[in-house]
């Protein structure tokens, strides 16, 4: 038992009139022994539900975000005409509605902004699909590639998937936890708001709760993050609604000091309509590849409409209209069928490494 980590649970842990919140650094130290199982495995689960109950600050979440820096993985810089494109996507999946994100990483790289997503397989609370298999449904295998080749597909592709179970696996000993409790922690939060790139970088990260967002944007801006996006999304993705208004909070210090709301109708632009339901994993890759040779659908109307908001987002558009001008374009030319081709053919090119011994974590 570690007595200095318990001290942690004891001061987060003692209830609403003794407990006390951690500083940033006590955070970060507190993660770095959960992520290096310093603790034992009944203080990590005291920890966790103690944390939710609570509700972390924005300075706790610093601190997490501190301890994945110094323990995970990071790619490196690549040279692009746009900063790259992190996506925050709940790890756990979706069971409801069908996602749009792997479209509109396609779609960004198709017109030469970078994209880095990260992920595991189905994992608790939710199980539901996750972007592996997705990914491996149209022919992109992510698991059991070194991090020396993800780097290469990346700088190659533009396009770089870190796998939690090769990339991050300290992070992936939590994963866990989140069954034996039953709630997700607030580590989950961190999986929305983690950037693995050591270069200049635009988050876009989803989110389901208002709490959630201003912990995420008090600690992304504690950590000096000037640019990020945050969307409350379907099922807490960066995945924007057609059968409801988006919320989106937009932080660009560079541009404007103050906090910019923005809401879409996308009645407002011709795209109200329902969101498509997630049915079978087959069924789901079968319609994304009709959306990639740009027959008409409704999950067509639903990319285009995530992919303008992105691509004026990123900065690869002036505004959204000319952003869903071009993305239906880049659907309908085969464009994003395309980058999906070199895709795969760039990730052929390596071998899988079957030893997950010879994956590099830094």
């Amino acid at each position: 038992m570690s007595n200095a980590f318990r001290e942690f649970v004891r001061k987060i842990g003692s209830g609403p009139h003794t407990g006390k919140d951690l500083t940033r650094e006590e955070a970060a130290t507190a993660t770095e022994m959960m992520l290096l199982a310093e603790a034992t495995p009944a203080q990590i689960g005291a920890f966790m539900i103690a944390h939710r109950i609570k509700r972390p600050t924005g300075a706790e979440l610093a601190g997490m975000l501190d301890a994945y820096d110094r323990l995970g993985p990071k790619l490196e810089p690549i040279t692009a005409s746009y900063p790259v494109v992190v996506m925050g996507i709940p790890y756990d999946g979706r069971d409801r509605t069908a996602p749009l994100n792997i479209l509109t990483a396609l779609l960004l790289t198709a017109a030469g902004c970078p994209v880095i997503m990260h992920g595991g397989d189905r994992m608790p609370t939710k199980y539901g699909v996750s972007l592996v298999e997705i990914w491996q449904g149209l022919g992109i295998d992510w698991t059991h590639r070194s991090l020396v080749q993800v780097q290469e597909i990346f700088t190659r592709s533009l396009l770089g998937f870190l796998y939690l179970p090769n990339h991050f696996p300290l992070a992936q000993g939590l994963i866990p936890y989140r069954d034996q409790i039953g709630k997700r922690p607030p580590f989950a939060t961190l999986e929305l708001i983690w950037c693995p790139y050591q270069g200049p970088m635009l988050l876009m990260a989803g989110f389901v709760h208002p709490p959630t967002e201003e912990f995420a944007r008090e600690a992304l801006t504690l950590r000096g993050d000037r640019h990020f996006i945050t969307i409350k999304g379907l099922e807490g993705s960066g995945d924007l609604p057609r059968s409801r208004t988006a919320i989106i909070g937009i932080t660009n210090l560079e541009a404007d000091p103050s906090f910019q709301r923005l809401i879409l109708h996308p009645r407002d632009y011709g795209f109200a309509g329902a969101d498509v339901p997630l049915q079978s994993t087959p069924t789901l890759v079968a319609q994304m590849q009709s959306v990639l040779q740009g027959a008409p659908s409704e999950l067509l109307e639903s990319a285009v409409w995530n992919g303008g908001f992105y691509l004026h987002s990123a900065g690869v558009c002036p505004d959204l209209e000319s952003g869903l001008t071009k993305a239906r374009s880049l659907f309908q030319s085969g464009a994003v069928a395309e980058q999906l081709h070199e895709l795969a053919q760039i990730t052929k090119s390596f071998p899988l490494e079957q030893d997950i011994s010879l994956v590099s974590v830094h």
